[in-house]
């Protein structure tokens, strides 16, 4: 990936899908808020896929070495850190 130069885009991801719900959970879980997690379940859920084609991306070599929970929590703990 240092010296990729193709047009178009590439998507970062690995490859697996989640909802905007389990990410909210997940990320409730991670910080600790004990608060409930409200949605409208009367207004349109969006596309009903979110999930990147990341082919072209394992085509180049580059796979995910952390999961998506640990890479939140990474995140997660050095803003914390940062604020202190």
């Amino acid at each position: 990936m240092q010296h990729f130069d193709e047009p178009g885009f590439i998507n970062v991801g690995v490859g697996e899908d989640v909802s905007i719900l389990e990410l909210a959970q997940l990320v409730q879980q991670i910080v600790g808020y004990t608060g409930e997690i409200k949605h409208d379940l009367s207004k349109p859920d969006g596309a009903p896929r979110k999930l990147m084609d990341v082919n072209k991306l394992h085509s180049l070599g580059w796979k995910a070495r952390i999961e998506l929970e640990q890479g939140i929590a990474s995140v997660y703990a050095g803003v914390k850190d940062s604020l202190h």
